[in-house]
């Protein structure tokens, strides 16, 4: 994540905060395991993954570039270390880490970099993980919703790609968790709000993309005129183990 991109989350943190959806419970023990020791989880943002990392792994630190972002993680989570960096650079100690994990954080990093950098926190057998909470847009309704939010790529459409990863990662292993979020229209438009791309749009902008969202929800059977609605969602898990010889990797 470049600087502007973390500034550019600086502007939504408070709202990032109570706007966007936690992950399955299934998903987190999938990706974390047992026994874990040490856990550090990078492009932390709020702490919405990170409280789920709390009480299964005997250490959790969370990584955040953004400030704003990590005030509010702080204030939160005050029995949490948290630090400022980045997943290609993060204040860390070689082999100091059993798991790595990136929640909705992955595709804002430069892959090798981070990667590289990865492979140097984690210890011989660590493994990275990698989750995204995705939209199930195979449900025609929630795919005109994504049309109207201007949204792209947190979306499921009945297959994903496995996210790049350089070595020593090998292949993956993979995890898809079918669920649904009960949601106000309200809750439905703060998340609108909450996206980095949407501070950066003119008001005018802003106005018709909302205005385009209530369009969607009031022109469906599943959700015209309910005061909760259910949000589909596909929670998709990746989970790749470090080599346990040593690579000699060091950060770019």
């Amino acid at each position: 994540m470049t600087p502007q991109d973390a500034a550019d989350f600086d502007a939504v943190a408070e709202l990032y905060a109570t706007a966007r959806p936690s992950y399955p419970r299934a998903a987190v023990d999938w990706l974390v395991g047992q026994h874990a020791g040490t856990v550090v989880d990078v492009g932390a943002g709020t702490g919405l993954f990170t409280r789920l990392l709390d009480g299964r792994a005997r250490t959790v630190i969370a990584v955040e570039p953004s400030r704003a972002m990590l005030a509010t993680l702080r204030a939160s989570l005050e029995g949490i270390e948290a630090v400022e960096g980045t997943g290609e650079r993060m204040p860390l100690p070689d082999a100091s880490a059993d798991l790595v994990t990136f929640a909705q954080a992955w595709h804002w990093v430069d892959v090798p970099a981070a990667t590289a950098e990865v492979a140097r926190v984690l210890r011989p057998g660590g493994r990275l993980g990698l989750v995204w909470n995705l939209r199930d847009e195979r449900v025609p309704w929630v795919r005109a919703l994504g049309a109207a939010m201007r949204a792209d790529g947190d979306h499921f459409r009945g297959e994903t790609d496995d996210p790049a990863v350089d070595g020593p990662f090998g292949e993956p292993e993979r995890r898809f968790d079918e669920w649904v979020r009960p949601c106000t229209r309200d809750e439905i438009l703060a998340d609108v709000r909450s996206r980095s791309y949407f501070a950066l749009l003119t008001a005018a902008e802003q106005q018709h993309t909302l205005d385009d969202v209530v369009d969607v929800l009031e022109s469906h059977a599943e959700t015209r005129g309910r005061a909760s609605i259910g949000l589909p969602y596909v929670t998709a898990s990746f989970r790749y183990a470090r080599p346990d010889a040593g690579t000699g990797i060091r950060p770019t």
